[in-house]
């Protein structure tokens, strides 16, 4: 044991368990723990200009592999700010640590009006957090950041949250530190597998549905060979691109404009192995067999009667079930003509709307295969969702089901900052991109060199043109007055080019990835089409 503040023991405590860089906001209740990042060099503390901002980019630093990504916030309207970055990770299933001040102890819930008090802010982050906790006194710190850690990394990914009172984080007492410890990935029940196994055996046309399960478990190699065993075409959803790649002969990509040859092919197929997915938007029939396979039990079953379902990591019960499987079946016939047909119908021509198409796959071509794009909520990422190939896991990044518009610039920041050396794309439109857009600050402070590019057509295009159509053309409330974007930029002191067109995208982002500065691409745009007509 030592003699250490509060501040301290959450420091140290952060260190054991991996944390190699914080994003937050510094204030009054903080300033013990701000003062304990003063003497450990080795954690680098990254100011944003927003708690929101903070939080994204720990949701981006931990979906770019850098480790579990951590905010550090004051409490009350700063871990409120925070909270929508936490409620993407929830979505996403993405762990994420969030560290929040508190009100002095002897104060909490008093309703004293103490500076940021809220009344009762564990009952905030409840419903967007695997596990909370509140600490009370400095020795118990360290256990507290050991439990939640240990949240991160058992079971199904998702944010904790600790909040330490302003006192606690000055307070010394003697602390014990404690090391991290490994957890390992839950194995499924030999019973489930084999039951899974013998359903997979006795199908004559079987389909594979990945989600972002499989990509977080890191079962890219696992899927795809289980996959050639089964000669089982591979569909995605957004969150799950990449699991395997969209060259493979058995890729059928994700999701689709109208009704096409993949959902032909689902409907055809008598068991659909469900892996890492909440089987959401999914065409299943009634009668169709399902095997489920998620590390959360509460997902299995959920959306579809007919389901066997086994409870493990995805990486894991692949490998489980692809040695059981093949002990009880050979290999199948290739299907590679068949699945290649399909691909073929699906891809060639015009697979969607324009200018849509024509501006994913100016983003394709300028982007190296492993680089990261984070698709923002707007025409163009709405359109990347099925039509941007990715070949690297884990290289296209998603709001899930949260859907919130202003989270892909400092998500992309977050990515970058965990993958210095690699290419990092935001797309955004010019209603979410003002959200966050302050955080062009942090990134010329930081030398965060991510790239944005801002689609203009001076509105909340989405919401206009179903307005618009819905409504006799009567539209209110979804058409902006903007900046001009490149000024905007160049007053930060980043970059700022305007491209207008496809071709003229291309060129700006191969420039701007090339150059060691953060840049904003503008993109004049008119009203779109509906990407789901």
């Amino acid at each position: 044991m030592a003699k250490m503040t509060g501040g301290e023991a959450l420091v140290k405590s952060l260190y054991g368990e991996g944390v190699r860089v914080i994003f937050g906001v510094p204030g009054v209740q903080l300033y013990h723990a701000m003062d304990a990042l003063y003497d450990e060099p080795r954690i680098r503390f990254i100011t944003t200009r927003h708690e929101q901002g903070a939080a994204y980019m720990a949701y981006g630093y931990s979906r770019g592999g850098g480790g579990i990504g951590t905010a550090l916030v004051v409490p009350g309207p700063g871990l409120q700010n925070a909270s929508a970055g936490m409620g993407t990770a929830y979505a996403a299933s993405t762990p994420m640590m969030v560290v929040s001040g508190q009100v002095n102890r002897d104060t909490i819930g008093m309703g004293l009006g103490e500076l940021h008090e809220l009344h009762d802010q564990l009952d905030i982050v409840r419903p967007v957090t695997k596990w909370a906790g509140r600490v009370l006194h400095t020795a118990e710190v360290p256990g507290a950041v050991h439990e939640a850690f240990f949240q991160l990394r058992e079971g199904r990914p998702r944010p904790v949250e600790i909040e330490i009172p302003w006192d606690t984080l000055s307070e010394v007492d003697d602390v014990e530190v404690l090391a991290s410890a490994p957890v390992e990935p839950l194995g499924a029940s030999p019973e489930s597998v084999r039951r899974a196994a013998g359903a997979l055996a006795e199908s004559s046309r079987p389909l594979i549905w990945a989600g972002g399960g499989a990509t977080s478990s890191g079962a890219s190699d696992s899927l795809p060979r289980l996959a050639e065993y089964l000669q089982a075409p591979v569909a995605t959803t957004s969150e799950g691109k990449g699991v395997i790649s969209d060259r493979h002969y058995l890729s059928l990509g994700a999701g689709a404009w109208r009704r096409d040859e993949v959902e032909d092919l689902l409907e055809s197929s008598d068991v659909v192995l469900a892996v890492g997915t909440r089987l959401s938007r999914v065409g299943i029939k009634e009668g169709q067999q399902v095997v489920q396979i998620d590390v959360d039990a509460e997902e299995i079953g959920r959306r579809h009667a007919n389901t066997i379902g086994v409870v493990g990591d995805t990486r894991r019960t692949l490998d489980e079930l692809y040695d059981v499987l093949s002990a009880m079946t050979p290999q199948r016939a290739s299907r590679r003509d068949e699945i290649g047909a399909v691909r073929r119908a699906r891809f060639a021509g015009s697979p969607g709307p324009e200018p849509q198409v024509s501006f994913v796959a100016a983003i394709r071509a300028a982007m190296p295969d492993n680089g990261f794009v984070v698709e923002g909520l707007t025409q163009i990422g709405y359109a990347a969702r099925s039509l941007y190939p990715v070949y690297v896991p884990g290289t296209y990044i998603t709001s899930s089901y949260f859907g919130n518009l202003g989270y892909a610039y400092p998500t992309a920041l977050g990515v970058k900052v965990a993958q210095p050396h690699r290419a990092v794309a935001a797309i955004s439109g010019d209603g979410g991109f003002l959200f966050n857009s302050q955080e062009l600050a942090t990134a010329v402070k930081y030398g965060i060199n991510a790239v944005v590019i801002v689609f203009n057509d001076n509105a909340y295009g989405n919401v206009l043109r179903d307005q618009k159509a819905a409504f006799n053309g009567r539209a209110i409330g979804s058409e902006l007055h903007n900046p001009d974007f490149v000024k905007l930029a160049e007053a930060y002191g980043a970059r700022g080019v305007r491209a207008a067109g496809p071709e003229r995208l291309e060129a700006a982002l191969r420039e701007a990835l090339a150059t060691d500065a953060p840049t904003l691409i503008e993109v004049p745009v008119a009203a779109m089409p509906s990407p789901w007509d």
